[in-house]
């Protein structure tokens, strides 16, 4: 397929069953040598909204084609890498598009399974490495006793990674290696930091907002919250229920750790939520609001999100795999969780 077969698949939205259309435009798509912007949110737009209609054959296609383009829409590259690992595999093997946060959030939620693909990613992040290092060695001893502990996928996961999420000073670490992973993955959770130069951020910033408009003037929220989700490196649930809130207040915090200017977070905010702009005091009031609250505290704020989530999701794996009152051993073998 050519750069004019997307454009008319794009522009047509080409009828047929979703499978075909599916497959068609990410081949199209991918027959691009270097698509637009635009080309890029087109794909997204013409995906997304058919992902639970297609096949996990077609599933496995996208994802496969996707995988070593630097120009594979984000939103799509998320979906596709929460699936399970017979899917996501190529993208957490080989795409360029997800980093190493993102990396360490999708082990947060699947556990080992994705671990070991991301493994046998070329170059890896070797804080990630000594991370999956430590998930494939589920039997700890801890220093200070000499009593073995069964820690499950998701405990060792929140062994190296909970202190992004909480502190836990009254549980020892259960080795050297675990405690510079937990250390190293402190920082990396850390966005912005002082490394990153501010032309970088200026360069990032222009088509992260021009993305966010573009959907937001859909007045498809989820196309919105997507593109949220993948400008401040959330996961979708924590992106929706920004939006979905009764105040505009988390939507300020999201769009000031963006560092947009006024103009533009007043535009979000008014197609986001625009029954609450009915007067001009109104309009007043968040421009206010919007001007005096620092970068930093929504930097803070976004920060926090990302921690909750991946401890969310911690907390969720190591609860399915508590075992159940009453089972064989489950008195004196309780699993220690962090």
């Amino acid at each position: 397929m050519s750069a004019s077969d997307f454009r008319q698949i794009a522009i047509g939205r080409e009828t047929g069953k979703p499978e075909r259309l599916f497959r068609a435009a990410v081949s199209a798509f991918c027959a691009l040598p270097r698509p637009s912007r635009r080309e890029i949110a087109q794909l997204e737009d013409l995906t997304l909204p058919l992902f639970e209609k297609v096949s996990v054959e077609a599933r496995r296609y996208v994802s496969a084609a996707l995988s070593e383009t630097e120009y594979a829409p984000p939103g799509l590259v998320r979906r596709l890498s929460d699936e399970s690992v017979d899917i996501a595999a190529p993208l957490l093997i080989r795409s360029p598009v997800l980093s190493d946060v993102a990396l360490i959030a999708l082990i947060g939620r699947h556990g080992l399974p994705h671990a070991r693909a991301i493994a046998r990613r070329p170059g890896l992040n070797q804080t990630i490495a000594d991370l999956i290092r430590v998930l494939e060695r589920p039997r700890l001893v801890y220093p200070e006793t000499t009593e073995q502990v069964e820690v499950p996928v998701a405990t060792a996961t929140a062994a190296t990674t909970i202190d992004a999420v909480q502190d836990t000073p009254n549980i020892p670490a259960p080795g050297e290696l675990a405690e510079n992973v937990r250390r190293r993955l402190r920082s990396m959770m850390t966005p912005n930091t002082a490394h990153q130069s501010t032309s970088t951020e200026g360069q990032t910033r222009a088509p992260a907002y021009e993305r966010l408009k573009s959907t937001a003037l859909t007045g498809n929220g989820t196309f919105f919250q997507t593109a949220l989700a993948d400008a401040l490196e959330i996961d979708f649930q924590t992106a929706r229920s920004i939006t979905e809130k009764s105040g505009y207040s988390s939507l300020i915090d999201a769009l000031k750790a963006l560092d947009l200017p006024e103009e533009q977070a007043f535009l979000l905010t008014a197609t986001t939520f625009p029954g609450q702009f009915a007067h001009a005091e109104a309009i007043r009031l968040f421009l206010e609001r919007y001007r005096l609250l620092h970068r930093d505290v929504a930097l803070d704020r976004v920060r926090d999100w990302k921690a909750a989530a991946v401890g969310a999701s911690i907390r969720g794996n190591a609860d399915r795999l508590q075992p159940k009152p009453g089972a064989a051993g489950s008195k004196g073998d309780q699993l220690r969780a962090s």
